[in-house]
């Protein structure tokens, strides 16, 4: 790619894409779509025919897709509607990608893991998914690869973003609404900020462009791990410390299992991933889980003075 390459970013208001559209502007300039489009580009990964031709209009050297289709309970109910964004959709931009020449990013979860065991996922471990919404990001995955061509596929895990719903202010609110809480403690996993994502796929964008050999696919998500119970309890210590007012009960966070709590798709009980092929291949350093919930929950205490 010689000069600034186009990027087109489809999903610009998820959690994800709202960090991209920062963390993308440093290497050239962004087209950044919603599912509603801009200016007669269509940006619905629904319509087929509708993003193939954007592409085409848009002609850029990189693809980056944060769009998808990730109500995991709702899935089971929509599992046409799920496979058409999650992986029809990513055929198509595959597809697209190829015959311009140009790099697509796409990301993954997880759950195409059944979570078995106690090990982090290795790129290399045989996918299983559990439910629709695990299946259909599997196959989109596999589509990726079917088409060859410049790709980089970063599977991740339990995605919070400061922009919207996430787990943290769920607990947040219900703390100053309840005097206790039941919380899985038998699914373990690693909190990735949508920050994190967004800068580490900037950075591997600079280098594939030197490196093309790196194309491939990569777990991507911060360091440790923990359960949703532990995950929280860190939410709560840390809002009791900076003085928040809380109902909940100092002790009063309880554990339990998941199938305590059943919901229409299953969720995965290990979802720790290896990051080390990342680490090595682009040299990045993953801080731990903690360091970015504790600066999403500093944001979060900042707007409510």
């Amino acid at each position: 790619m010689g000069g600034l390459p186009k990027i087109l970013l489809f999903g610009k208001n998820g959690q994800v894409g709202w960090e991209l559209q920062r963390a993308l502007a440093p290497l050239g300039p962004v087209v950044a779509l919603d599912r509603h489009g801009s200016e007669g580009l269509c940006g619905d990964l629904a319509d087929l025919d509708g993003i193939a031709t954007t592409i085409r209009a848009v002609a850029p050297s990189v693809i980056v897709n944060a769009a998808a289709y990730t109500e995991v309970d709702q899935a089971q109910a929509e599992p046409e509607l799920a496979r058409r964004i999650n992986c029809d959709a990513v055929a198509v931009l595959a597809r697209e990608a190829q015959a311009l020449g140009a790099w697509l990013v796409s990301y993954s979860t997880d759950y195409v893991f059944d979570g078995s065991g106690q090990q982090p996922w290795r790129e290399e471990d045989v996918p299983h998914p559990l439910s629709v919404y695990g299946q259909t990001k599997r196959d989109g995955e596999l589509a990726i690869q079917a088409v060859g061509g410049q790709h980089l596929i970063f599977r991740t895990s339990w995605v919070y973003g400061a922009r919207g719903r996430n787990f943290a202010k769920t607990i947040l609110r219900l703390a100053a609404e309840r005097d206790a809480l039941q919380v899985v403690a038998d699914q373990f996993g690693a909190p990735t900020g949508a920050d994190l994502l967004a800068d580490v796929t900037a950075h591997a964008l600079r280098l594939v462009r030197l490196r093309p050999e790196l194309v491939g696919l990569y777990h991507l998500a911060a360091a440790g791990e923990t359960s949703w119970h532990g995950y929280a309890r860190h939410v709560v210590e840390a809002a009791r410390a900076a003085g928040r007012p809380l109902r909940l009960a100092e002790a009063a966070i309880v554990p339990i299992p998941a199938t305590a709590y059943p919901l229409p798709a299953p969720r995965p009980a290990n979802s720790r991933l290896d990051t080390s092929r990342l680490r090595a291949a682009f040299g990045v350093h993953l801080p731990p889980w903690q360091e970015g919930v504790d600066r999403l929950l500093g944001e979060l205490f900042e707007e409510r003075l």
